[in-house]
């Protein structure tokens, strides 16, 4: 084998590279002759195979008889068009995933419940819950639009101007718990939604989000079952009201949610949802950002303006008119057991919104309810009530006059800081109309003063609902047309007493001359 290969093409190529080198040059080894050998056989293949390459590549197919290597190029940039689509679908799909994170799943919505019907009410006690009669959109230029960046009110028909010190007005003394801030907490993510209806079963996680946590910053109200908090719902302002864990209070929310989730009023305030989620029952309302009625008379409001007679008695007719719904339009009726001037809201437009039914009770038509413990404020609770537990509508109506006197004079309905004499507002007021110092009890923060007429009207209105007896007390329909009217209307049902009476008084004349005759 080593002669034929010393003898073959490497010997020779060997040979023929040390003659052309020259002596100088060593005679190259046996794996070098190997190496080039074979690299010199490789570039002979790839020359050969080079045509044959460039001929498949042109070749023509079926394909429109494209060449090939125009189909192929074609192939690869369909397939990398397609890998561009998909990353961007999978890109976008994940945006979208986190937005729907913060969205609020509403994810059930319970069946409407048969147990509360509207049922037709007697041309007598019927009244208009669609509007006002007398304050319409007509006398909408009479309302005072708040503004966030003015902290004076300008004069208008429902709030007579006050200036504010410029002092507290820098060091923000007022702005602390104003419910008027426009500015909701920074709650952001939550894409908008158009409308919420009732019957939203909102999940904890979703309140969470929209109050941060429960942050304190967000709370605008606490009481006895519990706190509110304002919140940011899909770009919508709401309160969220989170009730305590207790026994009762759980009662109390299960009564809320299946007496007011599916009543509609102008007037009262709108039940948007609730959670029900371990032991954290919690209830989400409408969002009324104009503070209520007792901030405007007594509280931090009055820095922006008084009320006046106009916008006080608009606010309470509107009340009068949600009571009366409550009390006569639904079935069964719906007693709210907590009137008070905190629990009137007010609206942009200083329309009255009824809220904090939280205390709330559903009553058979016709039949009054023993409770198991008292309820109400002090100073808004009748007497009845207060001592018995005896519950009815007519307790409502009661509540309702103090506010109304309330309203009327200024003044709270206890105040241990007056005299004796005034502490208590409804002992106080029989004291004046009686003594004929009428005009004496309106609130002297109330520039342009009403009519004696009307003033007299509304007065005896008040002192009709605070009568002690509780059967005495007008129906709330009828309040609110008395509120109305231009001259005060007496009901039938107190007319009887005093035919009654004159009968009684005629029948003793009769008998007064009949002695004297048989005398003779």
């Amino acid at each position: 084998m080593l002669v034929n290969l010393r003898r073959g093409p490497l010997h020779t190529l060997n040979t023929n590279l040390s003659t052309h080198l020259g002596t100088e040059s060593a005679a190259l080894t046996r794996s070098e002759f190997y190496c080039l050998f074979r690299n010199a056989s490789l570039y002979t293949r790839e020359k050969e195979m080079a045509p044959d390459l460039n001929t498949t590549l042109s070749r023509r197919t079926f394909v429109f008889g494209m060449k090939v290597w125009v189909f192929t190029g074609i192939l690869v940039g369909v397939f990398i068009v397609i890998v561009l689509v998909l990353l961007s679908i999978c890109v976008t799909s994940r945006r979208k995933s986190r937005r729907v994170s913060g969205m609020l799943p509403l994810s059930r919505i319970p069946t409407a419940s048969k147990e509360i019907k509207e049922i037709g009410v007697d041309h007598v006690s019927a009244i208009k819950h669609d509007g006002f009669d007398k304050f319409g959109d007509t006398e909408s230029e009479k309302v005072l639009l708040y503004s966030n960046k003015a902290y004076n009110c300008s004069i208008s028909g429902s709030v007579d101007h006050t200036e504010v010190d410029a002092s507290k007005e820098a060091s923000g003394l007022h702005r602390p718990s104003d419910p008027l801030s426009p500015d909701p907490a920074p709650l952001s993510g939550l894409p908008e939604f158009s409308q919420l209806g009732w019957g939203h079963w909102f999940t904890l996680r979703d309140l969470e989000v929209a109050t941060m946590h429960f942050a304190n910053d967000n709370i605008i109200g606490e009481g006895g079952y519990g706190v509110v908090y304002r919140g940011l719902i899909n770009g919508t302002p709401v309160a969220v009201k989170k009730l305590l864990s207790l026994g009762q209070a759980e009662r109390e929310f299960r009564v809320e949610v299946e007496a007011f989730g599916h009543v509609r009023h102008k007037n009262l305030v709108r039940l948007l949802g609730y959670c029900i989620e371990g032991t954290h029952r919690i209830l989400v309302y409408e969002y009324v950002d104009n503070g209520n009625l007792e901030q405007w008379l007594h509280g931090a409001l009055r820095q922006h303006g008084y009320l006046t007679w106009e916008a006080r008695i608009k606010i309470l007719l509107g009340t009068a008119k949600a009571l009366a719904y409550l009390h006569e339009a639904i079935e069964p009726k719906i007693v709210h057991r907590d009137i008070k001037a905190s629990n009137i809201l007010i609206d942009d437009e200083f329309n009255a919104k009824l809220s904090d039914f939280g205390l709330a009770k559903l009553l058979g038509a016709g039949k009054s309810h023993i409770t198991t413990r008292v309820m109400g404020t002090f100073g808004y609770v009748a007497p009845e009530y207060a001592k018995s537990g005896l519950l009815n509508e007519k307790s409502d109506v009661y509540s309702f006059g103090v506010v109304l006197l309330e309203a009327i004079t200024g003044r709270e309905p206890v105040d241990y800081g007056r005299p004796t004499h005034e502490v208590n507002l409804v002992d106080w007021l029989k004291l004046m109309v009686g003594s004929k110092q009428s005009e004496e009890v309106v609130d002297p923060n109330i520039e342009r003063r009403p009519s004696v007429s009307e003033l007299k009207r509304v007065l005896l209105t008040a002192l009709r609902c605070v009568d002690p007896d509780a059967d005495k007390r007008p129906k709330m329909s009828q309040v609110a047309r008395m509120l109305e009217s231009e001259e005060y209307p007496i009901p039938r049902q107190d007319r009887k007493p005093r035919k009654d009476h004159a009968i009684a008084t005629k029948k003793e004349a009769e008998k007064q001359e009949r002695g004297p005759r048989r005398h003779r």
